[in-house]
């Protein structure tokens, strides 16, 4: 895991397409790819992807939405709930793991080998040793997190959003903590002075 003050690696696009081949490999491949991709397209932290249940990602007849309804108490701090829209894979990997399993509205989402749920520790071991497995040093649970955060930011404006619009999708009281999550990119900062 990421030392004490260190922040977890970024995962680039064929980091993240690695690990999602790597969990078809694996025992429970749908569940794994589903934890994958809560991290890096909905940027959930290890307790909420650990506290996700059925009621948060399905409407009124029981059917995978087009979002994640998160709660205050499967979150971080009194107000770390929100929505988060649901991109096609995740979307399209929710209806695989639904589709797998006999599941509730209580029902854990993400479940372990062993117990019908995961600890959010549990969830930050699962990922320290898939992503070491895979040669990935320095990733960890919350790079999947620093990810989704870092993509965001560097697409909010196209979309006709702005930074407040990624601190909210990430649950973050200030924007100040957004902005420690966002990697910065010399590319982009020597194209935008060409611009000016």
């Amino acid at each position: 895991m990421a030392g004490q003050g260190k922040q977890a690696n970024i995962l680039t696009d064929t980091r993240v397409r690695t690990a999602l081949r790597a969990c078809d490999e694996h025992r429970y491949p749908l569940c794994d790819r589903a934890m994958v991709l809560l991290s890096v397209r909905a940027g959930l932290r290890a307790k909420e992807v650990a506290f996700l249940n059925w009621s948060m990602v399905t409407d009124a007849e029981g059917n995978v939405g087009e979002a994640i309804h998160l709660i205050n108490k499967a979150s971080k701090g009194k107000h770390g709930g929100r929505t988060i829209f649901l991109t096609p894979d995740l979307r399209e990997a929710l209806v695989a793991l639904k589709a797998s399993r006999s599941v509730d509205g209580n029902d854990r989402v993400i479940f372990g080998e062993r117990t019908i749920e995961m600890s959010p520790t549990s969830v930050q071991v699962w990922f320290h040793r898939f992503y070491r497995s895979l040669g990935f040093e320095g990733a960890s649970s919350h790079s999947g997190r620093r990810t989704f955060v870092t993509k965001l930011a560097k697409k909010i404006v196209e979309a006709g959003g702005s930074l407040k619009d990624v601190q909210e999708l990430a649950g973050h009281a200030s924007l100040s903590t957004t902005q420690r999550y966002i990697q910065g990119s010399n590319d982009a900062k020597r194209r935008v002075m060409g611009l000016i």
